[in-house]
Order: C-alpha cells, then structure tokens, then sequence
C-alpha cells in the first residue's frame, strides 16, 4: 500500500505480546497489575517531591522528572496494548502510531540526557559540597532540565518523520505491542536501509554521550568517596549514588541490548520483551529503588498519606 489519496486512513495491526490462551490470560494481569503499581508509585513520587518543601531541591527536582518521564512512557504504550487486547481489536491508526512514536522515542531520549545530569549533580554534591549552590544552582538545574526533554523532543520529531516518510506496501502487520520504528521499518516498500544507520548512528550518541557523562562523574565520585573521613558521609554517598547507577544500569543495559545490536540479531518476540521489560518493569522499579534507602523520600510519602503535615 502506497500512501496515495487514502495515506492517513487505513490502520496498522499491532500483533502485541499476549494471545487469548490461560497461561497469556495470567500473565497480561500480571503485567497490568505491574503497569498499576508503576503509575500509582511514579505519580507518587511527583506528588510528594513537589508538595514537600524539605525535597525542592536539585536532586529531588531530577527525581521528579525522571518519575515524570517514566509515567508518560507507561501511559503512551500499556493503555493501547490492554486496550487491543480486553476488545480483541489489533488496529491502530496511522496518527495513534505516529502518536507514540513521537512519544516514545522522545520520553527515552530525555530520559537518557536527564539521567547524565543527574549524574552531575552527584558529582557536584559530593566532590564540591561547598560550591554546591553556585554550580548546581536553581537556574542551572532548570536549565539542564529543559535541556534534556528538548534534545529527546526533537529526538522523537526527527525520527517520527523520517517514519512517516517511507511508503508502507507490504502487511500492515507490526510484529510488536505499540508502533516501535524498529519494527515498522521492515513494512516499508523501499529501502530503508540508510535512515536504518541513521538511527543507529542517533542511538550511539544519545545512550554513549550520556553514558560517557554518567562514567566520568562517577569515577570522580568514588575518588572522593574512598578519601572520605567520616563513615557516616561514606555510607550516604554510597547510598545515594548506589540507587541511581542502579537505574542507570537498568535502563542503559536494556537500551544498548535493544538498539545497538546488528539488525540481524533482533527477533521479535526477543524485541517485545526487552521493550516490555524498559517501559514497563523498569518505571516500577525506579521509584523503589529510590525510596527504599531514601529517608528524605520516606518522611515525604508519610507526610502524603496523613501521618504529618506538608508545611
């Protein structure tokens, strides 16, 4: 099918990740239920950082972000898929795949940039504590911020049109459970090849540019670290820095397995699952791994639920 008069008007069939047999049945709850938790724990998180005063600041104000971020992927890729699935319609527009593209690859391309500031803002706190304030000030921390849903937006605008310039002839039937490029390409009747490296060469600088930023803060972090006189000071460090190379590695480690391998490596059922294990497992854990060791984050979320006051 070519785009022709009708482009906008016919739909694509996603196969998604779950047929209608018991042992499918169970584990489509148990990714529902996951899918729940992930939403209820992320809003969460943005509530508390944003109502308690004793959490504006830089690092809890990155937190916000990236539990803001991984609410929108939850809700551009699980209310599509529950949907298609509980109705027995695989049918998505050409605009809903378009939709969440742009939203998809956006949210990861922020996420992967809000991630190295992040890192900076640790490496800022611990190994100058006393010029914390100048180089990680309010300004700069919004900047930074801004900075990294921009570069992810035109991340998503950038790759959503080059998509959608390919005319797609062959079956309409995307071997996935949301519209992921890497699975709409090979539906395309002209070859793709060049934007293919395009979007390798895109994925190299959006996860190795980051990662590079994450890796020589924290070597400088643990310099410091190790030098520390205080065990107390030691143990925080570690905490802190502890939940967020744990976040890292989840995302990052999924991420490269996802995007950087030869495209002759991918399966589709292999593609299906990393995809399901980073936009859905991963925002579950995320908030977890932050509070669970986070006292600051713990008396926010007491404070939420009744048991002290906000102010």
């Amino acid at each position: 099918m070519g785009w022709g008069n009708e482009s906008f008007h016919f739909e694509f069939i996603l196969l998604g990740i779950f047929d209608h047999s018991p042992t499918h049945t169970f584990l489509f709850s148990l990714v529902l239920a996951i899918s729940a938790v992930a939403f209820m724990e992320n809003t969460a998180m943005v509530l508390i950082i944003y109502l308690d005063p004793q959490l504006h600041t830089p690092m809890y104000f990155l937190l916000s972000q990236l539990s803001l971020m991984d609410l929108m992927l939850v809700c551009t890729t699980v209310p599509k898929m529950a949907f298609n699935y509980l109705s027995g319609r695989k049918f998505i527009s050409l605009e809903g795949c378009g939709t969440q593209i742009l939203f998809y690859v956006s949210l990861l391309g922020a996420e992967c940039f809000l991630l190295a500031v992040m890192a900076y803002d640790r490496y800022v706190a611990i190994c100058h504590p006393l010029r914390y304030t100048i180089l990680m000030n309010q300004k700069l921390c919004m900047l930074l911020t801004v900075a990294s849903w921009i570069l992810g937006s035109l991340d998503g605008i950038i790759v959503l049109a080059a998509a959608l310039s390919f005319p797609y002839c062959h079956s309409l039937e995307i071997h996935h459970f949301f519209c992921d490029v890497a699975a709409l390409l090979p539906l395309s009747c002209t070859d793709t090849s060049a934007f293919e490296r395009l979007l390798f060469t895109c994925c190299v600088v959006m996860l190795i540019l980051p990662v590079s930023v994450i890796i020589i803060s924290y070597s400088c972090v643990l310099q410091a670290v190790i030098h520390m006189g205080s065990g107390e000071s030691r143990h925080k460090s570690f905490t802190t820095c502890s939940s967020h190379l744990s976040v890292v590695g989840l995302y990052y480690g999924a991420g490269m397995f996802m995007y950087m391998r030869p495209a002759p490596n991918h399966t589709p059922n292999q593609d299906k699952m990393v995809s399901a294990f980073y936009t859905i497992l991963t925002p579950m854990l995320n908030p977890l791994i932050y509070s669970v060791r986070n006292k600051e984050v713990s008396q926010g979320l007491k404070k939420l639920l009744g048991k002290g006051s906000l102010i």
